[in-house]
C-alpha cells in the first residue's frame, strides 16, 4: 500500500466523521446506523463517538472472523481508523460543538445537510482509494461472498436492524427518538453524494 493512499484515506475517514457529527448536533434526526449510536449513548451516556468505535469494532471482529485472507496490515488500518472515528466524533460533538446552540430549524436543517455532504464527500474518497474499508461494508461484503445474499441486501438489513434497536431502545426506557425527518433525508441524499465523490480525483 502507498503510504500516501493511505493517509489521504485517514484523512478522509476523519472528514466523514466531522460530517456525522454535524449531523448528530443538528437534531432533527440521524442516519440508520448513526441512530442506534445515540440511543445506545443516550441510554448508557458512554459519548456517541466511543459508542460509534464500539459497534464498529464489533463488526470488525466479525469480518476478521469470517475472513479467509486475514490480511493484518489491512485490519491494523481499519482499527486505526475506526478508533480515530470515533475520537473524532467526541472532539467535534462535545467540545467544538459544544457552545454552539440553534433555536431556529433552518440553521439545524442547513447544518444537517452541510453533515450529510461532508460526511458523504468523506466516505466517497474512502472508497475511491480503496485503501481502508468500512467495517460494515466490509462484513456485508464478505458475507455476500459467501451466501446468496446481495451486498445491498444485507447492507439495508444492518440499516433496518439499527433503526429497530434504535426505536426500541426509545420506547422501552423513554428516551428521545432520533429517528425523524433527518433520516430520511439522510437516506435520500447520502448515497448520491457518496456516488458524486467517488468519482471525483481529489487530490
Amino acid at each position: 500500500m502507498e503510504l500516501k493512499k493511505i493517509m489521504m484515506s485517514l484523512l478522509f475517514y476523519l472528514i466523514s466523521a466531522f460530517g456525522i457529527s454535524m449531523t448528530i448536533k443538528a437534531g432533527i434526526g440521524v442516519s440508520s446506523f448513526n441512530s442506534l449510536n445515540v440511543s445506545l449513548s443516550n441510554l448508557t451516556e458512554i459519548p456517541i463517538g466511543t459508542v460509534t468505535s464500539l459497534i464498529n469494532l464489533l463488526f470488525l471482529v466479525a469480518c476478521f472472523v469470517v475472513d479467509n485472507e486475514k490480511k493484518l496490515v489491512k485490519y491494523i488500518l481499519m482499527l486505526l481508523a475506526t478508533l480515530s472515528f470515533g475520537l473524532v466524533i467526541n472532539v467535534v460533538y462535545y467540545s467544538l460543538f459544544k457552545s454552539l446552540v440553534m433555536t431556529n430549524y433552518l440553521s439545524k436543517l442547513l447544518l444537517f445537510i452541510a453533515g450529510v455532504c461532508i460526511a458523504g464527500f468523506g466516505t466517497g474518497q474512502v472508497v475511491r482509494l480503496a485503501t481502508i474499508t468500512f467495517p460494515i461494508e466490509f462484513f456485508c461484503q464478505l458475507v455476500a461472498e459467501r451466501t446468496h445474499l446481495s451486498f445491498s441486501q444485507l447492507r439495508y438489513g444492518v440499516d433496518i436492524s439499527c433503526v429497530v434497536l434504535s426505536l426500541s431502545i426509545s420506547l422501552v426506557f423513554t428516551l428521545p427518538i432520533v429517528i425523524r425527518e433527518g433520516t430520511i433525508m439522510s437516506l435520500l441524499l447520502l448515497s448520491g453524494v457518496i456516488n458524486w465523490s467517488k468519482n471525483k480525483g481529489i487530490l
